[in-house]
């Protein structure tokens, strides 16, 4: 009973730690491609497609940790 508890535990902090480097990342990134944007509207074009493509680079992360998660949860 103690282990399934501390499995839980594990994968929440897994996904709680996960998911706050890939929040704060996408939120900057977001904020400086919409500043540059707002300086020189005619580049926007050039920009969002590299927004999204570093978007996606952070998000890994949090992919990751949601793997971890998983593990821990299923296969310990």
């Amino acid at each position: 009973m103690e282990v399934e508890a501390a499995k839980l535990i594990a994968a929440g902090i897994a996904m709680g730690f996960g998911a706050i480097g890939p929040g704060i990342g996408e939120g900057i990134i977001a904020g400086r491609a919409l500043a540059a944007i707002g300086r020189n509207p005619e580049a926007s074009n050039k920009i969002i497609p590299f927004m999204f493509a570093t978007m996606a680079v952070a998000e890994s992360t949090g992919i990751y940790s949601l793997v971890i998660a998983l593990l821990v949860l299923f296969v310990f």
